[in-house]
């Protein structure tokens, strides 16, 4: 997906395979409408003006986008936005990336249809390397959530590391602190502050074997990732301002997911390294 544009403010309708009457329905009003976000009485296939973010799309017949979108109360799901790809669509500047969109669709099975979308701002764009963290945050989500399994926490969670990398905060700190948030959120919580199979605390000086879906020990058969107590501790405070902390629980949690994708490779991750180790070259020289 290409870097976001901004949207035109206001809202765009589906464009109609055929002529509406008349005397159709109006739009969707707050004032006499259904709250937000809720299907409609009698139609449990309709949700309207449900807050949502585009999480990637890809084209669809000829004119379409099937638009995969990660929902405040419905979780991820996917849309097609009929004629979306057509030159006077509205919708080609309303579906990008990284800005708060409300949606209505209606529809049942794996694939809704979209019905309208409106921009609703508040977040700014994301710049240079920021973008290319978005997508990663993106790609996470699109491996690793399943369809229409609701995660309102992590939707706000989702909205703030946004923020947080649009205002230009640090991107270790803001990338870990997401991936914990996401792990925990599916049930796969990190124990950063005890030994997995003593409970005794941890000890900055100590070296560990962090064992997927336990926690770190002192000795562990197999192989599994090797981080200091020190890193352990900053990345469970995450307060990630040293470097070498910095780098090692960058290290573990790519070993970490790797371990809960099962083996799936994330592209946008590939280019987040090569990016960070090029400047971190460019630093030194």
């Amino acid at each position: 997906m290409s870097a976001p544009e901004r949207p035109p403010e206001g809202g765009a309708s589906q464009t109609p395979e055929r002529a509406q009457p008349a005397n159709g329905p109006p739009p969707f009003s707050p004032e006499g409408g259904r709250r937000k976000g809720t299907p409609a009485s009698g139609d449990s296939a309709r949700c309207d003006q449900e807050p949502a973010l585009v999480l990637h799309a890809h084209p669809y017949r000829e004119t379409s986008l099937v638009v995969e979108v990660f929902s405040a109360t419905h979780g991820r799901l996917a849309v097609v936005a009929r004629g979306a790809r057509r030159p006077r669509s509205a919708l080609r500047g309303l579906l990008q990336a990284f800005q708060p969109l409300s949606l209505s669709w209606s529809g049942r099975g794996e694939l809704r249809t979209l019905q309208r979308a409106e921009w609703l701002g508040g977040l700014p764009m994301l710049p240079g390397p920021a973008l290319l963290c978005g997508f990663y945050l993106n790609e996470l989500l699109l491996k690793l959530l399943p369809r229409e399994d609701p995660h309102p926490r992590l939707y706000q969670e989702y909205l703030a590391t946004i923020s947080l990398l649009a205002r230009g905060a640090p991107a270790e700190a803001a990338l870990r602190g997401f991936e914990l948030k996401l792990l925990a959120e599916l049930g796969y919580a990190m124990n950063l502050r005890h030994e997995a199979d003593t409970g005794l605390s941890i000890v900055p000086a100590a070296r560990y074997h962090y064992v997927f879906d336990r926690g770190p020990q002192r000795e562990a058969p197999g192989r599994f990732p090797r981080v200091s107590g020190e890193t352990l501790l900053a990345l469970a405070s995450g307060d990630l301002s040293e470097a070498h902390s910095a780098r090692e629980a960058k290290l573990l949690m790519r070993e970490v997911l790797q371990h809960h994708l099962e083996q799936r490779g994330l592209f946008s991750r590939q280019l987040l390294v090569d990016l960070m180790d090029l400047e971190e070259r460019q630093g030194k020289t």
